[in-house]
């Protein structure tokens, strides 16, 4: 097999694959899997190394999660007799719209568009799917290395990409080595698929340096809150699903909740918000908080135990945020792409089946270069100009574009308001079904851009919370698991905008940074003598949300990775 390292002369010790797939996520161990399912039927082998920064696979997951076995079907038909990790079935499915802290209007089932019907869905932990992957790959010979975080992309001499770099590791805050320090290993590959999820940091780089995004709009995105709860058996109701809009949103803000209760005796709530909110004020936090207080969603959590917390963005762009798949060196996969369906809230079965369909013309396109097998011989950087185009095409004629292009006004049509949104999204997914001969476009600013200054907005006073429905954002943060080594800060206030914590996101906006971020990094102090002004990050708080890298004034944050293996280290989300 073609690992090897190389060393002399070289910066760091490097390692060759035919294929390197950059994130465990859904879509990453999907890509690997066909690989090697592809490999089998050509009897040819294939190496194939998937790189994960969480501790252990599905410690950086975290989703709703209703799942569509769609794109499981697919990839293993006989998923129950290998014992995928699916045990609750969808029995009720229930929609309402929430009017009030005590209102509420539930929509009949007969009225809903057949695309919110989870009839024949699972609520399931995607982080424990995904460790149930990982099994299956590794017994196919599939190399995976959790606790390693890709730092960095890199360049042939030509710009395309040869692989990516491990991040370093043994570094103080100060930036000297420890007793500990490991210089990262590089890792290259005939073909590098970037599988890092919503506002991947190397997938970002990515799109920069190709422009995959000429003529596509911009990604636009949302947080999600989740809280996983233990509730007393009696109160359970296995296979109950909810979703509510409205309250407590503002009618120009997009958003929504989830309810999911999952064998054996668990409760998933959750809450997700558009972070083109203008309010600089508004705590996604605090309003996911003051939605579990409607007497609708309350009645599932008292008497119950909170026992897991975390958040994470997610791309609410949809169909024309979607940009170019391909470039020489390597393609994109899942929500580095932004497959989620954001009408469904469901990315994973999308994200699953783009993996899949780019290992099937990964492979095509490495078996045609070689004259005998993948395995030839030949140094990786033989296929140093190799551009897989045909994944763009086979994506373009898959279900999952089919599926994303009949949704794609609705969440475009919410620019207009809650209720205008609600009456075209009915309207589009019920009669129209996608098939209206125009399409809207998302905003042309970024979501930082769209918050407004603080003298335009009052103060929200929020409740305290009564340690048993609500919590503190740090009560909540223990439950995460949250854990970083000692190195320096990987949330970084970029030089150009260095003046802009202090004198314009804090003066201007009233720092909304400080009630955005669901864990508590972001802070400011001021010195009583001179009156000066100062941002303090808590870095060791973050759970790798990136909503930071979204949403500050300026966009003047920029995340980067931080040592492998740290983060949250998420359970059951």
């Amino acid at each position: 097999m073609r690992r090897h390292f190389c060393a002399g002369n070289e910066a760091s010790d490097a390692m060759e694959y035919d294929v390197v797939v950059v994130g465990a996520g859904p879509a990453g161990l999907s890509t690997a899997i066909k690989l090697k399912q592809l490999a089998a039927e050509r009897n040819v082998e294939l190496s194939v190394c998937v790189i994960e920064k969480g501790a252990e696979v599905g410690s950086h997951i975290l989703s709703g999660n209703v799942f569509e076995t769609r794109a499981l079907d697919e990839l293993f038909p006989n998923w129950k007799e290998l014992g995928a990790p699916l045990e609750t079935e969808v029995t009720q499915d229930q929609f309402a719209i929430l009017t009030g802290d005590n209102g509420s209007v539930n929509i009949p089932s007969w009225a809903l568009p057949s695309s919110l019907n989870n009839h024949g869905n699972y609520i399931i932990s995607l982080g424990r799917l995904c460790k149930w992957l990982a099994e299956q790959a590794e017994n196919m010979g599939i190399e995976i290395y959790p606790g390693f975080a890709a730092s960095e992309v890199l360049y042939n001499s030509n710009k395309s990409v040869k692989g990516i770099k491990i991040k370093d590791v043994g570094i103080d805050k100060n930036g000297q080595p420890k007793d500990t320090f490991t210089p990262g290993v590089e890792l290259r590959a005939r073909q590098t698929v970037f599988a890092e999820g919503c506002r991947g940091s190397c997938s970002e780089e990515i799109i920069k340096e190709f422009d995959l995004r000429q003529g596509k709009d911009m990604q636009t995105y949302g947080i999600g809150l989740k809280e996983v709860w233990e509730i007393p058996e009696e109160n359970h109701k296995p296979g109950f699903v909810q979703h509510t809009v409205g309250w407590p949103l503002d009618t120009q803000s997009y958003g929504g909740s989830f309810l999911y209760h999952m064998k054996p005796n668990k409760v998933l709530v959750g809450f997700v918000l558009g972070l083109d909110y203008k309010n600089p004020y508004l705590s996604p936090y605090q309003e996911f908080q003051r939605w579990k207080l409607h007497p609708s969603i309350r009645q599932h959590l008292e008497g119950g135990t909170c026992i897991s917390y975390g958040a994470r963005a997610l791309n609410e762009g949809g169909f024309q945020a979607i940009p170019k798949l391909t470039f020489k060196g390597g393609l994109l996969v899942g929500c580095s792409a932004g497959f989620l369906n954001v009408a469904k809230i469901k990315g994973s079965h999308t994200a699953m089946k783009s993996g899949m369909i780019a290992a099937e013309e990964v492979f095509a396109a490495l078996y045609n270069q070689s004259d005998e097998s993948v395995f030839s011989g030949k140094s990786v950087d033989t296929f140093e100009s190799l551009e897989v185009k045909g994944y763009q095409k086979s994506m373009e004629n898959s279900w999952v574009w089919k599926e994303l292009n009949e949704v794609r006004n609705v969440h475009p049509s919410y620019k207009w308001g809650f209720y205008v949104g609600l009456l075209y999204s009915g309207l589009t997914l019920r009669v129209f079904g996608g098939a209206e001969p125009w399409t809207f476009r998302n905003k042309s600013i970024g979501d930082h851009a769209t918050t407004g200054k603080k003298d335009h907005y009052t103060p929200i006073e929020y409740a305290k919370p009564d340690g048993k429905i609500t919590f503190d954002i740090l009560t909540n943060l223990t439950r995460s698991g949250v854990y970083h080594e000692d190195q320096p800060a990987h949330l970084k206030v970029k030089p150009e905008l260095v003046e802009w914590p202090a004198s314009i996101s804090y003066q201007e906006y009233g720092a909304p940074e400080t009630r955005f971020c669901p864990a508590k990094v972001y802070e400011y102090t001021v010195d009583e003598q001179t009156g000066k002004t100062e941002l303090v990050i808590n870095a060791q708080n973050c759970v790798h949300c990136k909503t930071c890298d979204i949403k500050t004034p300026g966009n003047y944050i920029k995340w980067t990775v931080p040592e492998g293996s740290g983060g949250p280290q998420y359970d059951s989300m």
